[in-house]
């Protein structure tokens, strides 16, 4: 435990050294200066950097007058490093004024104690200081270790989200912005072979912790369900009934997600879709009409069973389908219809994917503290051609 005393008086030196040495405190040094102060803390030279060496000292008894820089300024000089704020400073004076005390207080002092010295106050205040520090480390070590590991949780996750595909017949790509190190949104895509594809994107309720939570356990069960199911209704049903076997005790939420889950028929030309709550699909066809994916049942986990009715939709020759998350419309102002007109024209300029021109309208429109709610855009490019899975076969 290392302690700093600052005073221009050597005999006030003297003084304090002698009661903390009789109170076992023995790692203490001193300096004569605030100037000399700011040294021993590793920002003598300002000018350098805000973001200078750490440094080593746990507790400051610092002398608020001084000629040249008093304590009250070399305290509010300490206060701008972040690395530095949590080291407590305890003012010592001879100034009766509460003026000062308040303001020397206010910059970041923690406490006082007045010449003469007391011993008894004097350690009563510092073992007070030093709980204080030791608490305030503590929670900083915990909440690093959190960070630390939300990290690579987020990590984690976003390993399991499928890769782009680039098929001959069907090019998928997506976009994703957590609003926090860990989100509530998920998106898959499987090959079902002769030129079949099944694709889902799913909206957790909420987002952070517990809704990553969620969307690890539905990513852990649905790859087995969809090669098992693969039809869209039974699919739902089948992420409906696993939802519903967790066992989450009296909770006052109910959790649930929206999905839309499709299986593509590129051969046919045929989709067979479930949409579970879910924000309308868009089906961009060759000919500049534009088709929803809006015929939806309740979303998953809502119910024990839920009544899933799948629905198909034909097209012709190329073209794209955007699906989303509910916080890629919020990126927009305005009312409900208002954000899904907006989303439809930007997704209707292009024929194919731009991730630059997908970025620009709802992505780098809000700094991240801003953000309310996750964002997801997937791209699915309707091509002519033979399937590269039918051709490695």
């Amino acid at each position: 435990m290392r302690i700093l005393i600052v005073d221009d008086n050597p005999t006030n030196v003297i003084i304090i050294r002698e009661i903390l040495k009789k109170e076992n405190y023995r790692d203490v040094i001193s300096a004569s200066s605030a100037a000399e102060m700011l040294e021993h803390l590793g920002i003598g030279d300002r000018t350098i950097s805000l973001r200078p060496r750490p440094s080593d000292i746990d507790l400051v008894l610092l002398d608020m007058m001084m000629p040249e820089m008093d304590g009250i300024e070399a305290c509010s000089i300490v206060q701008e490093y972040e690395h530095l704020k949590d080291i407590p400073i305890i003012m010592v004076t001879a100034v009766g004024d509460s003026k000062k005390l308040a303001e020397a207080l206010d910059v970041g002092a923690v406490d006082y104690v007045t010449k003469p010295i007391n011993k008894v106050e004097l350690m009563a205040r510092i073992r007070s200081a030093l709980r204080l520090k030791q608490e305030k480390d503590w929670h900083k070590d915990r909440d690093q270790r959190i960070q630390d590991e939300l990290k690579l949780a987020a990590m984690v996750q976003q390993a399991v989200l499928s890769p782009a595909i680039q098929d001959p017949v069907l090019q998928v790509n997506a976009l994703y912005q957590p609003s926090f190190e860990l989100a509530g949104d998920l998106y898959s895509w499987y090959p079902l072979g002769e030129g079949r594809y099944a694709i889902i994107l799913l909206d957790m309720m909420g987002h952070g912790i517990s809704s990553s939570l969620f969307c690890m356990f539905i990513a852990s069960v649905l790859k087995d369900t969809v090669t098992t199911y693969v039809e869209p209704e039974k699919v739902i049903q089948e992420l409906n009934r696993r939802f519903n076997q967790l066992d989450l005790g009296k909770q006052l939420v109910q959790y649930y997600f929206t999905a839309i889950y499709m299986v593509i028929d590129t051969r046919s030309r045929r989709i067979d879709y479930v949409n579970a709550g879910h924000p309308p699909g868009l089906l961009f066809n060759q000919d500049g009409s534009i088709t929803k994916f809006d015929r939806a049942c309740s979303p998953v986990g809502l119910f024990d069973k839920i009544d899933a009715e799948m629905h198909t939709i034909h097209y012709e020759g190329t073209g794209h389908i955007a699906l989303y998350t509910d916080g890629l419309l919020e990126a927009v102002e305005g009312e409900y219809e208002e954000q899904l007109e907006y989303l439809t024209e930007c997704l209707r300029k292009y024929e194919d994917w731009n991730e630059e021109a997908m970025l620009d309208a709802f992505f780098r429109n809000e700094a991240p503290q801003d953000r309310d709610d996750d964002k997801c855009l997937i791209w699915i490019s309707l091509k002519e051609g033979e399937s590269l899975h039918e051709n490695q076969k």
